[in-house]
């Protein structure tokens, strides 16, 4: 089963990749990590990456289909989670016809829904473990013990530098302009599911289960 996660900056889809991968044994597609990987990966498609981040220039859209493509052809008995792709229309459709050429589909786009201005409460106090990833937040969920990691017990705690409601809600307005046409475009060919995104964790968890259940 592939899926695509569809939400704003701050949503919660990382989070609910990392539990997909967990639980159903699916692979996630993130651009960011499939990016830093082939950087250093040696391979034809990591010295295109390198050379095009090393001029501070922006990866293409052709640069990235290459490198789902390659994660495509490796077998994933659990099926993909694309995360941060696709963000534009021309990009959705990219998808598309590389999934026809692989003889692969799309199953399901679970759009996470959210308020911005919960939203911006949420994300302004956030802060994430640098060691193991778990994330925190100084109102909902502190760590137990300040400054100490209740799952790795790091000491690495820390905070995105634009995760303050200037740079956030620049973030979001960049998503609305970009992203949210993919909202009808995926809402035409019957594949939107949107859930709540401001939910507690394991109602999220639970909404994406039966979406993907019902798939």
């Amino acid at each position: 089963m592939n899926i695509i996660l569809l939400g704003p900056p701050g949503a919660g889809k990382g989070t609910q990749a990392r539990r997909l991968v967990e639980g159903r044994g699916m692979t996630q597609l993130s651009t960011g990590d499939m990016l830093r990987e082939a950087r250093t990966s040696g391979t034809e498609m990591g010295r295109k990456v390198a050379e095009v981040m090393d001029r501070g220039e922006l990866v293409t859209d052709e640069i990235v289909i290459g490198l789902i493509e390659e994660k495509l052809t490796q077998a994933s008995g659990g099926g993909f989670i694309f995360d941060g792709f696709p963000r534009t229309l021309a990009q959705a459709d990219a998808l598309s016809q590389l999934l026809d050429r692989t003889g692969q589909g799309l199953h399901a786009v679970i759009e996470m829904r959210v308020d911005d201005g919960a939203l911006v409460a949420r994300i302004t106090g956030r802060y994430t473990c640098g060691n193991c990833g778990e994330v925190y937040h100084d109102q909902t969920r502190p760590t137990k013990v300040e400054g100490v990691c209740d799952v790795c017990g790091s000491t690495d705690l820390k905070r995105r530098a634009d995760d303050n409601e200037e740079s956030l809600r620049q973030r979001l307005m960049e998503y609305y302009k970009k992203t949210s046409p993919l909202i009808g475009y995926y809402y035409a060919l019957g594949l939107l599911r949107p859930i709540d995104g401001l939910a507690e964790v394991d109602a999220v968890s639970a909404g994406i289960a039966a979406v993907l259940d019902d798939a």
